[in-house]
């Protein structure tokens, strides 16, 4: 139990970290770890060999966070996607005027050409995932997160945000009920994303991500709109459950 809770208050901590946080000997974190992930209490991603708390430690523990759930709830569709579709694939969430890569396919995607995504911050305004946070979280929170973004940078001596240009481009994501990204930000790349909710929140944004130069906009957002909210709707169902 002690280890449940401490998994649950820092999601993503390693073998070694658990041991030294609890004063267990490391073959011992290793032996319980491999228990707790056998009982579905715990899940290690692939990308980082982090450990997480999986949805099901909600009755067992308390300071549940929701970011270790999200990813323990959406790796398994993120890797039947990805075998399906072959492009890699992002979960992602708002984290500090950024958007945090939580759990990736990357390494697993035969088509990436980005390793190392899990942990990396992405710019909001400018990425798929970002634009999908923005358009459909409350206004209220809206119009901190753009003003932050506004304020830093003017800090940095950067361009000035023109809220009105980027206030079309979520019309557009509203419409077509995706995330989107085409061009500025890697360009050798195109990127699509959905929003997961949950008790009518957002929690993160799923992202699929292919080389421009390999498929058009027009034809990826035909191909894979639908797989995309399908594998959502499947991780918001298995967060309510």
């Amino acid at each position: 139990m002690e280890i449940l809770r401490l998994i649950n208050a820092e999601p993503g901590l390693r073998e070694s970290d658990i041991a030294k946080r609890t004063a267990i000997p490391r073959p011992t974190v290793y032996r319980l770890m491999e228990t707790l992930e056998e009982l579905h209490l715990v899940t290690r991603s692939p990308s980082d060999e982090r450990w997480r708390p999986t949805v099901h430690t909600r009755a067992l523990t308390s300071g549940y966070r929701d970011d270790g759930g999200i990813s323990a709830a959406a790796l398994p569709h993120m890797t039947r996607l990805g075998r399906q579709i072959l492009w890699p694939i992002d979960l992602v969430s708002f984290h500090d005027y950024a958007m945090l890569v939580r759990e990736t396919t990357h390494n697993s995607s035969p088509f990436s050409i980005d390793v190392g995504m899990a942990g990396r911050l992405l710019p909001v305004t400018e990425t798929a995932g970002g634009r999908a946070w923005l358009a459909w979280c409350p206004e209220e929170e809206r119009d901190m997160i753009l003003a932050g973004i506004e304020a830093r940078s003017k800090e940095a001596g950067g361009m000035n945000f023109d809220r009105r240009a980027f206030g079309h481009i979520l019309d557009r994501v509203r419409h077509l009920g995706l995330g989107f990204r085409v061009e500025g930000f890697r360009n050798h790349t195109m990127s699509l994303s959905a929003p997961i909710r949950a008790e009518g929140r957002i929690l993160a944004c799923l992202t699929i991500v292919w080389i421009a130069s390999a498929l058009d906009f027009e034809t990826a957002l035909d191909r894979y709109r639908g797989p995309l909210l399908e594998t959502v709707a499947a991780i918001e169902a298995d967060l309510a459950a």
